[in-house]
Order: structure tokens, then C-alpha cells, then sequence
């Protein structure tokens, strides 16, 4: 009995079965898997961190600013006596002197043409001239003529007297001029639409640039903003209530950004804190290439003070070779630095115009950091996508970054946006070298598809590509046997190679294997309950029609325009038959009320009809 209990006891008592050698690899390659996929997120924080962390430590610094109201002094009181009795004159009467403005200049006859619009800004004043430079870099918002006539608007701007930059600069002080400077020049190095740059040297012999702020400007500029976000506001309440299918512009919210842009303008602190933090941050060796000083103690709200750079603008090729400069290698070591500032900091001199880009004692500077943009690491990586798939001629991978760059619509149709790209590859078909790329044309056709198809972009990505395409015209004049795009692609491929994780990559394809091995084995099965079911009828097959969406959406417009226009006849025929009817109310004339009022309303029926029919088109 006992050997019959234990024998029957033997079965509970059996050890677990041993792992065997299979699932032990397996186990390992799970725990692998997922020590690598750790590594990788962390490397890839770190990465975005350390951007992010710079972006942040700027934001810090220019949260601390804070605005103050300017307070003439009696000098400039007395200078600017004309100026202030006139702006309190035109405060009162502004939103008639604006009207006034559009209606000299007829544009509801003709539309605006470019050069209307930049003549339009300019009689409109100094709020206007501004909205109009930050205009003329927006590609995205403006046709390229357009915005190449607005660039005029940075020209030709009326200096301010020496006498009022002098009362500015010691009101800015607190001392009277010659007691800071050794050295001040009245004639201006710069006029723009908020401010002048006069050169000056101080007391201990340093050459300094000194910027100051126009008197009044701010406060016109302000006010002038308080009747543009009245006047959006009521034409965003006109536009939502039509009942219409087509994308509006908030254009309060395209108001206030640009209002954000001007308050940053007029704050000469955050310049001065970009040219700190572009020093701190972009500039790796000052003997290769840099940028200017701030001079603390005289820079204000109202007043920057930089160190000068004696030298001369980077687009006189001539004196920048008589300095004894390599020119290729002087453009070398820019796009190097140009490259650094985006993939590396993510922090860009979005403004490099010649003017921007000085040479002294043959190092390049870079000046003038009132337009900075701002990518993340995510940015990069669709920017390195992009650039990528255009060398490697994939066209499914541009359009993924396309896509990936903004917001697509409802109205955003991936076919027909990869038909597009496949029209932008067939111009590139016959470039026989990468040398023979334009970064800058190649990124602005990818700007326009965006646009064509509905796909909404930051600012961030239009500033670059403007900034991109400035830059790459200043190469083209200094150094033309350099090519920005072979330098990108290059970085970039490097980039992608040091990000390239091969152990991951390896994993990862071997489990897309054994996915793909394990479907397989299904199909035969999946194939026979196929046939079975259509056999038995019991198969349906679900069919959706694409590119159509335009054409049955023009249709629809059509019929129901042409239905109106039936109605309106219809009513217009009938009511002039009710006219011969003896029906009472009867107008003054004789005629029933009833068929007047159905003229009238056939009439005007009619007349939105055909101004509705006319618009579409």
C-alpha cells in the first residue's frame, strides 16, 4: 500500500522542467533587446536634452527682462516738442488716417500689387514698414515677388538728428556723452525703421558700435497694434459666420505673432542677449571665426553697446583678399559654424546677409542677432530625412518627412502628394553631381509642396529655409566652387552614421524576419478560407475612390450655383406675371407689393449668384 500511495505521490513531487538551450537564447535576446532599446532612448535624450537645455537657459534669461515705461528727459522734451504734439494730433484720428491710407492708394480696384504693398506700408508708418520686413522673410504667407519687394522696405530709411541720438544715449546713461565716449560720430553706420547705429569709442580706447531707439517709436507702435488686433478680431467674427468650406486665416492670432516679433525688436536686451548667448554657445574658437562684446553697463532697453568690428562686409570679395584670405577656406570655416548653430545647438543667425557676415584681420564675425531661429533634435532628424532621401532618391521616405514637417488637413491627399514628389525627383534625374544641387531652391520647392497640399508648417522650418537660402547666395558671390548641399548631405551622413546603432539595427531586422517567417506559414490557410468564402458568396470586396475629392467637390459648387440661378429666374419670370394680378398691398406705383418684393429679391439673388460663381473662379 505504501508504494502504491508513494507511487502516487511521485507525480506531485516532479521538479519543474530545465529552460532548455532555445529558451535561454531567448530570454538573453529579450533582456539584450531591451538593455539596447534603454541605450538608445537614453542617448537620444541626452541629445534633445542638452538641446533643450540651451534653449531653455536663453529662455531664462529673457523672462528676466523686464519692460519699463521710457520717460523723456527735459532735453528730449524740448528737441521732440513738434514730434509729440503731432503723435497725440494723429492718436485721435489714427484709424481715419489708416482708412485714408487704403483709399488713396485704390486697392480694392485693382489689388494689391507688390510694389502697391510695400508703397502702402510705407505711407502707413513705422508699425506698418515692420510688419512688412518680418512679411518679406515669410515665403510661406507671400508669393516670392512679393516678398522680394518688401526686402526694399530695409532700405532708405530717414536718420535720425544727431542732437536727439545724443539727448537718447545720455538719458540711457544717466551721463552726459563726453563723459563716456572719447570718440562719437553723428553720422549714423545704419538707419533702420527703430532705431540708428552711430560708432564711438570709449574712454579706455575701445571701438565700440552704439545702436539707440528712435523716440516716441515704441509707444506709436503699440498703440498702432491696440486698432490692427480690433480690426482682426472683427474680421475673424465676419469670416466665422460664413458657412463655407474653405481654411480660414486666424488673423488675430497672424497679428498678435507679429506683435510678439515687433515687442522683441524694440527691447534691445534680447539682442544683446542672443549676441551673449551666441558667444557662449556658437562660437567653439574665437581664432577661427566670432562675433561682438556686449558692453553692459551701456546697454539698456533703449541703447545697445557692442565692440566694433573694423573690417569690411563679406560680399567685397576684393578687400577680403587683399586682407589675405583664402576665400574657400574663409567659406569653409562659415558653413562649418553655420552647420554647428543648426545641428548642433540648434540655435541660428536667421539674418546672414552680406551685411551680417563681416571680415576682420581675416576672421569672419558674424553681427546683428536681432533675427535668432530655433530647431529641436526632432527638427534635425526631419531635416536629415529629407536631405537623405533626396540623395538616396527614395520618394516614400520624403514624403514621410514632408509629412512629418507639419500638420496635414483633411484636404491633404497622400497620392497625390507622392505624384508630386515623384515630378520633383524627375528634375533632379539628370544631375549628374551633388554639386550641381541647390540646398536652398531643393528646400523651398519642399516649402511649396507643403503649401500646395495643405500642410501646415511652423514658422521655425520657413525661417530656416529662408535663412538657408540667403546664406547659400552669400557663398555663391564669396566662394562658388563651395556647394552647401554636398556639405549638408556630408554632415549629415556623418550625423547619421554616429546615431547608427548596427547591434539594434541587426535585432531589429531579425525580428522583422521572424515576423515575416511566421505569416508566411499562415498564408496557405488565409488562401483556402479566401476561396471558401467566395464559393459560398459570402466575399465582399470594400473599394475607395481617390482624387476625386476637387473635382466632386467643384461639382457640387456648380450645381448648386446653377440652382440658384434657376430659382432666381424662376422668381424673377413669376413675379413680373403677379405684377399684372390685381392683388392688394399695392406699392405707390400700382404694383402688388407681393411681385415688387419678389423683383427685388430675384434681382439681388442673381447678383450674389454670379459674384459667388465669378469668386470660385
Amino acid at each position: 500500500m505504501e508504494n502504491k500511495e508513494n507511487r502516487a505521490e511521485k507525480p506531485a513531487e516532479r521538479k519543474t522542467p530545465q529552460p532548455t538551450f532555445t529558451d535561454k537564447v531567448k530570454q538573453r535576446a529579450e533582456e539584450w533587446t531591451e538593455a539596447l532599446e534603454k541605450n538608445r532612448e537614453q542617448r537620444a535624450g541626452a541629445r534633445e536634452k542638452s538641446k533643450a537645455a540651451i534653449h531653455r537657459e536663453l529662455e531664462e534669461r529673457m523672462k528676466k527682462l523686464q519692460h519699463t515705461q521710457a520717460e523723456l528727459s527735459d532735453k528730449l522734451k524740448n528737441l521732440l516738442k513738434k514730434e509729440i504734439s503731432e503723435q497725440k494730433r494723429k492718436e485721435k484720428h489714427r484709424a481715419a488716417e489708416i482708412i485714408g491710407v487704403f483709399s488713396a492708394h485704390n486697392f480694392y480696384a485693382n489689388g494689391f500689387t507688390p510694389e502697391e504693398m510695400r508703397s502702402t506700408l510705407e505711407d502707413l508708418g513705422p508699425t506698418y514698414v515692420k510688419i512688412g520686413q518680418i512679411m518679406s522673410s515669410r515665403v510661406d504667407l507671400l508669393p516670392e515677388s512679393y516678398c522680394r519687394e518688401l526686402e526694399k522696405l530695409r532700405q532708405n530709411v530717414k536718420e535720425l538728428d544727431p542732437q536727439i541720438a545724443r539727448a537718447v544715449i545720455e538719458q540711457e546713461a544717466g551721463k552726459p556723452i563726453d563723459e563716456i565716449f572719447s570718440e562719437f560720430r553723428d553720422k549714423p553706420l545704419g538707419s533702420a525703421s527703430i532705431g540708428q547705429a552711430h560708432y564711438a569709442v570709449l574712454k579706455d580706447g575701445t571701438k565700440v558700435v552704439v545702436k539707440v531707439q528712435r523716440p516716441l517709436i515704441a509707444e506709436m507702435m503699440r498703440n498702432d497694434y491696440v486698432l490692427l488686433k480690433k480690426g482682426a478680431a472683427m474680421i475673424n467674427a465676419i469670416d466665422d459666420a460664413k458657412d463655407d468650406d474653405e481654411e480660414k486665416v486666424d488673423l488675430l492670432s497672424v497679428i498678435e505673432e507679429m506683435e510678439k516679433v515687433t515687442e522683441e525688436e524694440l527691447d534691445f536686451r534680447i539682442e544683446a542677449e542672443n549676441t551673449r548667448f551666441f558667444k557662449e554657445n556658437c562660437i567653439e574658437d574665437e581664432t577661427k571665426i566670432s562675433c561682438p562684446s556686449v558692453i553692459d553697463e551701456l546697454t539698456t532697453e533703449r541703447m545697445f553697446t557692442m565692440t566694433f568690428v573694423d573690417g569690411c562686409s563679406i560680399g567685397k570679395k576684393d578687400k577680403v583678399i587683399a586682407q589675405g584670405c583664402d576665400v574657400n577656406q574663409l567659406g569653409t570655416v562659415i558653413v562649418e559654424n553655420y552647420l554647428h548653430q543648426i545641428l548642433d545647438i540648434g540655435t541660428f543667425h536667421a539674418d546672414p546677409h552680406q551685411g551680417n557676415l563681416m571680415v576682420s584681420g581675416g576672421i569672419p564675425y558674424w553681427i546683428d542677432f536681432g533675427m535668432i531661429g530655433r530647431i529641436s533634435e526632432a527638427d534635425v532628424g526631419i531635416l536629415q530625412n529629407l536631405v537623405l532621401s533626396l540623395v538616396n532618391g527614395d520618394m516614400e521616405a520624403l514624403v514621410n518627412a514632408v509629412m512629418s514637417m507639419g500638420a496635414a488637413s483633411p484636404r491633404t491627399n497622400r497620392n497625390k502628394l507622392l505624384d508630386d514628389v515623384e515630378v520633383m525627383f524627375g528634375k533632379y534625374m539628370n544631375v549628374t553631381s551633388i554639386n550641381d544641387l541647390d540646398l536652398g531652391a531643393v528646400l523651398e520647392e519642399v516649402i511649396d509642396l507643403c503649401t500646395r497640399h495643405f500642410i501646415t508648417l511652423p514658422g521655425r522650418y520657413t525661417m530656416l529655409v529662408r535663412s538657408i537660402a540667403t546664406f547659400e547666395g552669400v557663398l555663391e558671390q564669396l566662394c562658388p566652387d563651395l556647394n552647401l548641399f554636398e556639405l549638408v548631405s556630408g554632415k549629415l551622413m556623418e550625423r547619421a552614421r554616429k546615431n547608427l546603432d548596427v547591434s539594434q539595427e541587426l535585432l531589429s531586422a531579425g525580428r522583422n524576419a521572424l515576423e515575416i517567417g511566421r505569416k508566411t506559414v499562415k498564408l496557405p490557410l488565409l488562401a483556402s478560407d479566401a476561396l471558401n468564402s467566395m464559393l459560398k458568396g459570402r466575399m465582399k470586396m470594400n473599394m475607395e475612390l481617390t482624387g476625386y475629392e476637387e473635382i466632386l467637390k467643384k461639382t457640387e459648387t456648380t450645381v448648386f450655383n446653377l440652382v440658384l440661378a434657376l430659382f432666381s429666374c424662376v422668381l424673377f419670370f413669376g413675379s413680373c406675371i403677379l405684377t399684372t394680378a390685381d392683388i392688394n398691398p399695392k406699392t405707390s406705383g400700382g404694383v402688388p407689393l407681393i411681385a415688387a418684393v419678389g423683383i427685388v429679391f430675384s434681382i439681388a439673388l442673381a447678383i450674389f449668384t454670379v459674384r459667388k460663381m465669378l469668386r470660385k473662379k
